[in-house]
C-alpha cells in the first residue's frame, strides 16, 4: 500500500471476461502507476451492478457493455446519471453457444461450423417451430443484459432468418459466469456471452459454439470504458491519465509475446478463476498484424469510440422495440461516445487515431488505410455477415430495409 501513497486512486469495476484484460494489465503491470494512477480493481457479479455502482459513484470507471451508457442516457436505466464512453476496450470474442441437444438437432439437418452464417440462422428458424410444439416450449437463449451487444448480435443474426425476439424465441438474462450452468440445467437452449464462457461450456461437455461475434460483425464494438459525465469533467487530468494507461495496456495485450502472461494474469482466482488452457483459445494472436483477428484490444483502431457504433446500437434498440423514436434521442446517443476525449488523451502519445468520428459500418472488406492525425492507420475488415452497410446518417432507411 505504501508504494501507492502518492498515486491518484481510481476505482474501476470489471466483470470476469477475457476483455477485462486491459484493466487488469493496466493495474498490475505498471501502466497505471506510470501515469500517477492507483487503479483499484473491483470485481462485480453482474452488469446491473456495474451500471448502478457507476451511477451512484461507488465506481469511478468501469469495464462496461458498449450499449449500456447509451441506454442510460436514453432513460433506460433505473437511476438518473449521464454516462459517457471515451474509449472502447477492443473488439471482443462473443460466442453463440448452443446445448448439445440443439447442436445434435442442427447436425442432423446437415449444419456444421463450416455452414454459412446465414444458413446456420435459417436452420435455427426451422427448428424453432418444432421446439415450440414440445412440452418445454419455445427455444430460449441466454443473454447477459437486454442492452448488450450479445443481445443485438443474437437478434440481428436470427432476424436474417425471420425470427424476432420474444415472438419466436424466449430470452433469459443470465450472468456470464452462470451461462454454462444454465445450459447444463436445461434452463436455456443456447446463449450469447463473451469468452471464456462459451469455451467453458465446451470444456464441460454441455455445449458447442455455433457462431462467433467476428462472423456476425467483424469489427463490432463489445465493451467500453464507461463513467459518469460529471466525473470526467471534474477529473480531466485523471481521466487523460487513465485513458493513456488503459490504451498502453491494450497494446501490451495485443502483442503475441505477451499472450502467455495475459493468460496467467486472467486465470488468477481474483480475476477470471479459470484454467489457462480455456483462456488460451480466445487469446490467440496472429503474428501478422494485418491478419484477421477476432479478438483485438488495440489493433486496427479497436479502442476508438466510433459514433457510428453508438448509432448502430441505437438503431437496434429501435428495431427490436426497446425504445420509441423521439427527436432528442439522436443527439443524446451521439454525445455518449466521446472521440474528442479519446484524441485529447491518445494523440499526444504519437498514436495514429482516426480523423473522422463516424464511418459507414460494414463497408471494409479487408484492412484499409484511412486518414489519421498521426501517420497511417489501418482499419477493417468490418463486414456484416449479410453484406449490409450501416450509414449513421440514414437510420430511417436502414430500419425500413431490415426490420423483422
Amino acid at each position: 500500500m505504501a508504494a501507492n501513497v502518492n498515486l491518484e486512486p481510481v476505482r474501476a469495476g470489471f466483470i470476469p471476461l477475457i476483455d477485462c484484460a486491459p484493466l487488469i494489465v493496466a493495474a498490475t503491470q505498471g501502466f497505471a502507476a506510470a501515469q500517477g494512477i492507483n487503479l483499484i480493481l473491483q470485481r462485480e457479479t453482474s452488469w446491473a451492478n456495474i451500471r448502478d455502482k457507476v451511477a451512484v459513484g461507488h465506481l469511478d470507471v468501469a469495464h462496461m457493455l458498449a450499449p449500456m451508457p447509451i441506454a442510460q442516457n436514453l432513460g433506460l436505466g433505473p437511476l438518473p446519471a449521464r454516462m459517457i464512453a471515451p474509449m472502447a476496450l477492443g473488439s471482443g470474442v462473443n460466442t453463440m453457444t448452443v446445448s448439445r441437444a440443439l447442436h445434435q438437432d442442427l447436425a442432423a439437418n446437415g449444419v456444421t461450423i463450416t455452414t454459412s452464417v446465414g444458413a446456420r440462422a435459417r436452420a435455427i428458424a426451422e427448428l424453432a417451430t418444432d421446439y415450440a410444439a414440445r412440452p418445454g416450449g419455445r427455444l430460449t437463449f441466454g443473454i447477459v443484459h437486454p442492452h448488450s451487444m450479445h443481445f443485438y448480435e443474437l437478434a440481428y443474426w436470427l432476424a436474417s432468418a425471420g425470427l424476432a425476439p420474444q415472438r419466436d424465441y424466449a430470452l433469459a438474462v443470465v450472468p456470464p459466469s452462470l451461462m454454462a450452468d444454465a445450459l447444463a440445467g436445461g434452463q436455456i437452449d443456447g446463449f450469447c456471452a463473451g469468452e471464456p464462457w462459451g469455451s467453458v461450456a465446451v470444456a464441460r461437455g454441455v455445449g458447442d459454439i455455433l457462431v462467433t461475434k467476428y462472423e456476425i460483425w467483424a469489427a463490432g464494438p463489445e465493451k467500453v470504458l464507461g463513467m459518469r459525465g460529471d466525473w470526467a469533467i471534474a477529473n480531466e487530468t485523471t481521466l487523460r491519465a487513465v485513458l493513456q494507461a488503459v490504451y498502453q495496456a491494450c497494446v501490451w495485450c495485443d502483442a503475441p509475446e505477451n499472450a502467455g502472461r495475459v493468460t496467467a494474469l486472467l486465470s488468477a482466482a481474483q480475476y477470471l478463476d479459470q484454467p489457462g488452457a480455456i483462456l488460451e483459445r480466445a487469446l490467440q494472436v496472429p503474428a501478422d498484424e494485418r491478419a484477421p483477428r477476432p479478438l483485438r484490444f488495440a489493433a486496427q483502431g479497436a479502442t476508438f469510440p466510433w459514433v457510428s457504433h453508438a448509432m448502430w446500437i441505437y438503431a437496434q434498440m429501435l428495431r427490436f422495440g426497446q425504445i420509441d423514436r423521439a427527436s432528442t434521442q439522436s443527439a443524446a446517443v451521439r454525445d455518449t461516445y466521446r472521440p474528442d476525449l479519446y484524441r485529447a488523451a491518445i494523440a499526444p502519445l504519437g498514436i495514429a487515431v482516426p480523423s473522422a468520428n463516424a464511418k459507414i459500418e460494414g463497408a471494409l472488406d479487408g484492412p484499409t488505410a484511412v486518414a489519421s492525425a498521426n501517420g497511417r492507420l489501418f482499419l477493417g475488415p468490418d463486414r456484416f455477415f449479410d453484406g449490409r452497410h450501416f450509414d449513421p446518417e440514414a437510420i430511417d432507411v436502414y430500419l425500413s430495409d431490415g426490420a423483422v
